[in-house]
């Protein structure tokens, strides 16, 4: 997917239509989309990716749903989801889980492409557009779509890393306690980190857990 977002262009804009009925949204769907050529409609169901407001994924989500339901167009688009994977964050030598976008500004939804469909999703409000080429929504590959719901349901949640190389931070546990040390190497996949302490003069590298060091 990060691949496609680099290389694909978001189309339409951020302005939202002033009706929400459904021939005004017909009527500005045919306007955008004559803009630039007439929309292709398939009759495969497949995942498109959908650009909105940053922060408001859910809240597009939710509206998407409510505006399915309201159209009665429950056969052509079927399940919206927000990309969103479990972090380990370590604030203050605890562990927190907490739930991270792992696409910010971008939600997936699943549906039958036509200029119907199309306008649902396109004039739901927070909806910027649909990532394709002009104004041709460019649907996932069935692998696209397989690694980003393997990543979402990943049982090893990442760990989030604040540390960085060179930076200044305080030992909290171990024989090496109320030290404060350079930080040299970080391996987040063990939940490592090297930092060089000065001990008799000579700089010393000792490794610790994310949770045994602090900032200062």
């Amino acid at each position: 997917m990060e691949e496609l977002l680099r290389e694909l262009e978001v189309t339409g804009t951020a302005e939202m239509p002033t009706s929400e009925t459904k021939e005004g949204e017909e009527s500005a769907a045919a306007s955008e989309v004559e803009g630039e050529g007439r929309l292709v409609a398939s009759r495969e169901r497949a995942w498109y990716i959908v650009h909105c407001y940053a922060g408001s994924e859910h809240k597009v989500k939710h509206s998407l749903e409510q505006r399915i339901a309201s159209l009665g167009m429950q056969h052509k688009i079927f399940n919206i989801v927000v990309p969103e994977e479990e972090e380990i964050e370590i604030r203050e030598g605890k562990k927190r889980p907490v739930r991270r976008r792992i696409y910010p500004g971008y939600i997936l939804v699943e549906m039958i492409m036509d200029e119907d469909s199309w306008a649902v999703v396109r004039f739901t409000p927070g909806v910027t557009g649909f990532v394709g080429m002009g104004n041709q929504p460019t649907p996932l590959r069935p692998e696209e779509v397989q690694a980003i719901f393997k990543r979402m349901e990943s049982k090893a949640p990442r760990i989030r890393v604040t540390f960085k190389p060179g930076q200044k931070v305080r030992i909290t546990e171990g024989p090496f306690a109320d030290f404060v040390g350079i930080v040299d190497e970080i391996d987040p996949d063990k939940a490592k980190i090297r930092v060089l302490v000065s001990f008799f003069g000579r700089e010393t590298p000792v490794e610790l857990d994310f949770t045994q060091v602090e900032k200062i």
